[in-house]
């Protein structure tokens, strides 16, 4: 046990942190926000691709029948 004992739990501390970032990052939470937004539209964009990269897929060559084999 700590020097409060049980005084705080998970829950108390996620309430005190959401408090100290409310009161101390009011001013940067809609910068913050705005950068999140855009850093998901980037990552939207990079994950669905462009249209260049669709036509730039490799086509496999065909197997080449083993020496062994009758084919």
């Amino acid at each position: 046990m700590g020097i409060l004992g049980n005084a705080f739990s998970g829950w108390h501390l996620i309430v005190i942190v959401f408090l100290v970032l409310l009161l101390f990052g009011a001013p940067k939470l809609p910068g913050l926000a705005k950068s999140i937004g855009q850093s998901m539209k980037i990552l939207k964009t990079e994950v669905r691709g462009t249209p260049e990269d669709a036509g730039a897929h490799v086509v496999a060559e065909p197997a080449k029948p083993s020496p062994g084999s009758t084919a």
